[in-house]
């Protein structure tokens, strides 16, 4: 596997967005925690990395478990991303 740097105007795969966000899997449990998602969006120098963490888990997070760990809610959260936080996401 490739190392993804991200970059908040680049184009990505789904796939390479994954892997990306993989590499901020601290505890590599395959799940995404909301510390885990501040820090991925830290990454990113964006602005205010804790509010938008937990406003993805408000959006994505279906179970309410505090973790993204089923492919529905990967899908959620890839959507918040696109939407929220304008980086292009395709799934080619």
């Amino acid at each position: 596997m490739r190392c993804v740097e991200v970059h908040p105007n680049q184009e990505m795969t789904v796939d390479e967005f994954k892997a990306w966000l993989r590499r901020y899997d601290s505890n590599s449990d395959g799940q995404i925690s909301q510390d885990e998602l501040k820090e991925a969006l830290h990454g990113l120098r964006s602005w205010f990395p804790w509010w938008k963490a937990r406003q993805g888990m408000k959006e994505a997070d279906s179970n309410h478990d505090g973790l993204i760990n089923s492919p529905k809610e990967m899908e959620k959260l890839i959507h918040f991303v696109q939407q929220r936080l304008h980086l292009k996401i395709h799934d080619w």
